[in-house]
């Protein structure tokens, strides 16, 4: 089992209503989070639908932060952006945060629902089947 000491305190002060941000590991959520490199700012998840990424306790182990991409009765799908297959699954109450804004390593904020962000998100998860190669192009960069 992990230790998730940092990410349950980040809840709770998100609960409490403060923002707070974290560094982003992994690759699961490219081109619009980059591991390692940037920051993701959490708030409280008063509203969520499809297309928002969230920080989730998903398959009863393990915290997640992935976009969702669908929503049936209280039942919740994700899928990280850099995935190229697998979803998780998990329930309302199992949505910790949403991620607002990404920070840079310099330290700029970029609004994840920006128009062009939200078209960008979109656009890519119609690309779902030709993702492997555009991802494959991307770590080239």
């Amino acid at each position: 089992m992990k230790d998730n000491t940092i990410i349950e305190e980040a809840i709770r002060l998100v609960e409490e209503g403060h923002d707070v941000t974290l560094p982003a590991k992994g690759k699961s959520m490219l081109p619009f989070i980059v591991g390692g490199k940037e920051s993701i700012l959490l708030v409280k998840p008063d509203k969520i639908s499809v297309g928002d990424v969230v920080l989730a306790w998903v398959d009863d182990y393990r915290y997640v932060v992935h976009r969702i991409i669908s929503i049936k009765g209280d039942s919740i799908t994700l899928m990280g952006d850099g995935n190229l297959a697998g979803i998780e699954h998990c329930f309302f109450k199992d949505v910790k945060a949403k991620v607002t804004h990404v920070a840079d390593s310099k330290g700029h904020y970029r609004n994840l629902y920006s128009k062009k962000r939200v078209i960008g998100a979109k656009c890519w998860l119609w690309l779902l089947p030709i993702r492997r190669y555009l991802l494959g192009i991307y770590r080239r960069l």
